[in-house]
């Protein structure tokens, strides 16, 4: 097996920095799949959540001083650079696309037709409803509860105290148990 799977990622990290393509190459396997999975569960635009990750990585690349373990860990940094890129692209596009069903990997297993169509409609429902939460709660939601991020990692992710990182996440996860409920009541 490869030493690699060991390494922290901040070991990758100053392998890479070191000039190591292996170690930037093997922490961007490890983390280019939740970043992504961020940006787009925050965008709803699979090809905007593609450019926040290269951006997220060309800064690894182009500035990897700019991490400081002091303030956290390397996935909180990658977390907190992406967040930042999808503000910014959220600010510039200032609208939000619903994903479609072809976004996400999503296996159908040995459950029957019909109980496969609920299940992706409700699914559905999820992301519209995710997608409809006020950013700061949704990337709350995002970082805690899908990426299983800690309170701590997701308070240097948002630049936020641990204190607000709770607060919007118990605000945003009742914001989205109201609006599930809301389409569960009265669908469209």
């Amino acid at each position: 097996m490869d030493g690699r799977a060991e390494e922290t990622d901040e070991q990758l990290l100053a392998r890479s920095v070191a000039g190591d393509e292996e170690a930037f190459a093997a922490l961007y396997r490890r983390r280019q799949g939740p970043v992504y999975r961020y940006a787009l569960r925050m965008t709803g635009n699979p090809a905007g959540a593609e450019e926040v990750t290269q951006e997220v990585f060309l800064a690894v690349i182009r500035q990897p001083e700019s991490f400081d373990s002091a303030r956290g860990t390397v996935g909180s940094w990658l977390f907190g650079m992406a967040r930042k890129h999808v503000l910014k692209r959220m600010e510039k596009d200032r609208r939000s696309v619903p994903l479609d069903d072809a976004t996400e990997e999503e296996a159908a297993g040995d459950t029957g037709v019909l109980e496969e169509i609920v299940s992706e409609e409700a699914l559905e429902g999820l992301r519209r409803a995710l997608l409809s939460l006020p950013p700061r709660y949704r990337e709350a939601v995002m970082l805690c509860d899908l990426e299983e991020l800690s309170y701590e990692e997701a308070a240097a992710a948002m630049g936020c105290a641990v204190g607000t990182v709770r607060s919007r996440l118990h605000r945003g996860r009742a914001l989205l148990a109201e609006k599930v409920r809301a389409r569960q009541e009265c669908p469209a």
